[in-house]
C-alpha cells in the first residue's frame, strides 16, 4: 500500500514540474527555495535559477545594482501599468536571510490606467546592519492573491558603514495638546555614519514620520517631496536653502512657525550649529512668512 502512495505521488509530483519553467512559478506552487544569489528552486531534480537585475516591465533607475545604499534611500524608476493598483505597489528591503529590514509604497507619477511605462517614486527609512549585502524587492501589486498575476523585480544592494544616532524634530500634539505651533518633539534615528551629517539629519526629517512614530501622534508640517539645494554651516550659523516645494500651500502663522521649528531645531542639535537661516531657491526675504 506505501509503494502503490509513494508511485502515485511520484506521478502527481512529475505532472506538477512537467507545468513548471521558470523560478517564479516554482517557487508560488511552494517548492523549496535556496537562499543563495541569483536563488534557486528545485522541483523533482529540476533546478530553475531566478534572473537577477532585468524585468521587462520595470526600470529602476536608482539605485543601481550592487549601489551602496543608505538611508533614507530614494527609489526611482518606471513601470508598466499593470504593476500598479490604485497608484501604488510595494517595496521592500531584505538581508540576505530574508529578513524584512524596511517596507514602503511606490506611488505613480502620472496617469497609471494604462499598459505603457509610468513613472514612480517612493522613499524607504532603514537601519544600518552589520551585514555587507542585502535585496531590494519591487513587487506587482497583485490584489488578486492569485499566483499567475504576481512578478517582483529583485536587485542585490550593499550596505557599508559604521552607525550613528541622530534626532529628527517633529511636532505631536499628545505631547503638546494645547498645539503651541513652535513646539516641537525629538525621535531618534540611526544613520550610517557620515561627514555630512547635518545634511543627513534633514534628510531624515524631510522623509516624515514612520508608521511607528505616525502612531505615537508624531506629525510633520513640511510638504513631501521638498528637496536640500544646499547646506552650509559658517561660523556657527546653519544656512540651508530648500526647494520650492516648502513653501506650496503654506499659510497661516501655525504651520510656518512648525515648520521653522523642525528645521532649526533638527540642526541644533549639533554643537557646531547656534543660529539658522532659511532660504527658498537662493531667497532669503519673505521666505516661510505666515
Amino acid at each position: 500500500m506505501w509503494e502503490e502512495f509513494c508511485e502515485e505521488y511520484k506521478e502527481q509530483y512529475r505532472g506538477t514540474s512537467a507545468s513548471i519553467t521558470n523560478f517564479a512559478e516554482c517557487a508560488a506552487v511552494g517548492n523549496p527555495v535556496r537562499e543563495s544569489y541569483p536563488r534557486q528552486c528545485s522541483v523533482n531534480g529540476q533546478i530553475f535559477v531566478e534572473e537577477i537585475g532585468t524585468n521587462a516591465d520595470i526600470n529602476l533607475k536608482t539605485p543601481l545594482l550592487n549601489e551602496v545604499i543608505t538611508s533614507p534611500l530614494t527609489i526611482a524608476g518606471e513601470a508598466k501599468g499593470s504593476w500598479f493598483f490604485e497608484a501604488q505597489f510595494p517595496i521592500k528591503l531584505e538581508d540576505e536571510e530574508g529578513n524584512v529590514l524596511a517596507q514602503t509604497i511606490a506611488t505613480a507619477q502620472a496617469d497609471w490606467m494604462t499598459e505603457n511605462m509610468v513613472p514612480f517614486a517612493a522613499n524607504l527609512t532603514f537601519n544600518p546592519v552589520d551585514r555587507e549585502k542585502g535585496f531590494l524587492i519591487l513587487e506587482k501589486d497583485n490584489p488578486s492573491g492569485l499566483a499567475e498575476n504576481a512578478d517582483s523585480f529583485r536587485i542585490p544592494v550593499l550596505f557599508k558603514g559604521e552607525s550613528i544616532t541622530i534626532k529628527v524634530f517633529f511636532n505631536n500634539d499628545r505631547l503638546d495638546p494645547e498645539i503651541s505651533c513652535d513646539k516641537v518633539f525629538s525621535v531618534e534615528r540611526t544613520i550610517t555614519k557620515t561627514d555630512a551629517i547635518g545634511r543627513a539629519a534633514l534628510e531624515q526629517l524631510l522623509a516624515g514620520p514612520t508608521e511607528v512614530e505616525e502612531v505615537n501622534a508624531y506629525s510633520t508640517a513640511i510638504n513631501p517631496g521638498v528637496k536640500i539645494n544646499s547646506l552650509r554651516i559658517d561660523n556657527g550659523t546653519a544656512k540651508v536653502d530648500f526647494s520650492s516645494e516648502i513653501e506650496k500651500g503654506v499659510g497661516g502663522s501655525c504651520k510656518v512657525s512648525a515648520i521653522r521649528a523642525q528645521i532649526s531645531e533638527t540642526l541644533k542639535q549639533f554643537p557646531t550649529v547656534k543660529d539658522v537661516v532659511i532660504s527658498v531657491e537662493g531667497r532669503i526675504d519673505d521666505v516661510l512668512q505666515p
